[in-house]
């Protein structure tokens, strides 16, 4: 499979959020080439360091999941958002041009978040803490979390992960331990 790509979270470049709030490690930006204001799909780690606004993306669906930390309680200005992103491996998704206020539930805390352009794609985001078959794809991401993982011939150890595109793909998942978990996503044609 020449499409599928790895990475290290450790390897992931930092880079100041757009409202300067806090930091992100990038994973993937598709189209290549593409920033933050005309991408279809993003996939990304950030680091929430202080209470504060999150960046609108109108035409954007978010999926925001709290890897480490206490969380953030997030509230729309609406009131169309109000959930507290406290669980750990719990996808929360909302809309990007909503207005969200993001308050520390402590220190800080890391989260996994997924992006897609509501016009070029959507996203199923799955965390599996034992063994699965994902659906072929041609475009997504895996991430382990926590534990060995065995997919399709490649091992991924915590904080290690794969993403491929324009190959359709099916996965065959295996959690090595009992504590093992990896954040799945699929990016589908717009619904």
């Amino acid at each position: 499979m020449t499409n599928v790509h790895r990475f290290r979270r450790a390897d992931l470049v930092a880079q100041p959020w757009k409202n300067g709030g806090g930091l992100t490690r990038e994973i993937v930006s598709w189209p290549p080439g593409s920033g933050v204001t005309d991408f279809d799909w993003r996939v990304s780690i950030a680091h929430i360091a202080s209470s504060g606004p999150f960046s609108a993306f109108p035409g954007v669906d978010r999926v925001i999941t709290l890897l480490e930390g206490a969380g953030v309680a997030l509230q729309s200005v609406d009131g169309t958002v109000s959930h507290r992103l406290d669980q750990p491996l719990h996808p929360f998704d909302f809309a990007g041009e909503r207005v969200v206020q993001a308050d520390l539930l402590g220190p800080d805390c890391h989260d996994f978040n997924v992006m897609v352009r509501r016009s070029a794609c959507s996203a199923s985001v799955q965390v599996l803490s034992s063994a699965a078959h994902l659906t072929q794809q041609s475009h997504g991401l895996l991430f382990a979390c926590r534990g060995h993982w065995h997919a399709n011939g490649h091992v991924l150890s915590a904080d290690e992960g794969l993403w491929w595109h324009d190959e359709p793909s099916a996965w065959t998942l295996t959690a090595q331990s009992d504590d093992a978990a990896l954040i799945a996503v699929l990016i589908q044609p717009p619904r």
